[in-house]
């Protein structure tokens, strides 16, 4: 997929000045392409690249950055976050119901493991790999960053609709499965493999 660069970076006036239209719009675009929910209280938001332009845009808001070697340095983290091939990104979201719990509500997932997590297609399973966020990374709330590895096969048990495809978590305290992917949403996945391919 191919990386953000400086020149799709919108400067930060005339981003205020649309961010409600973009907000909007990418609401709208996680719920019917890339937001899974896995029970009540986490969600995986798959990453590409237009998900990633929202992120990043929303930092350089709300830090304010906007000379081109500090925005480049953000691009550079943030990419590394793209689909590859044969690779899902996304990030775990984990939502806390008393802010003045915060702490004590996470806490229990800080001890998360990819085996626990899974991608799983018919009878097939994909364990999650979770990748260490950076502390400005939880502040818009995403606890990790996890990737999905998949091998041929699993690309077209994917494609292959009259499989049923899941995301689960298997803890003893949080034993939940999502509802089957939607048909938009794998066809959106499918498509982040397939532009990794081209690139």
């Amino acid at each position: 997929m191919r990386p953000l660069t400086l020149d799709d970076i919108l400067p930060l006036d005339e981003y205020a000045s649309r961010r409600r239209e973009f907000f909007e719009s990418t609401t709208r675009y996680l719920d019917r392409y890339r937001r899974v929910r896995i029970g009540p209280r986490v969600a995986l938001l798959f990453e590409n690249r237009q998900t990633l332009w929202f992120r990043v845009q929303e930092l350089l808001r709300v830090a304010r950055l906007a000379e081109p070697a500090r925005v480049q340095q953000e691009l550079d983290i943030y990419n590394r976050l793209l689909p590859g091939r044969d690779r899902l990104q996304a990030a775990l979201v984990i939502e806390v119901s008393d802010e003045s719990r915060l702490s004590e509500e996470l806490a229990p997932w800080q001890s998360l493991r990819g085996e626990e997590l899974h991608f799983r297609i018919d009878d097939r399973s994909y364990p999650a790999n979770l990748i260490t966020c950076r502390p400005e990374d939880r502040c818009i709330g995403a606890a990790h960053w996890v990737h999905f590895a998949f091998d041929s096969d699993g690309r077209k048990l994917l494609a292959d609709l009259r499989c049923r495809a899941c995301v689960a978590i298997a803890r003893a305290s949080y034993p939940q499965e999502s509802a089957p992917l939607s048909d938009d949403v794998r066809q959106s996945l499918l498509e982040d493999l397939e532009s990794s391919d081209r690139v």
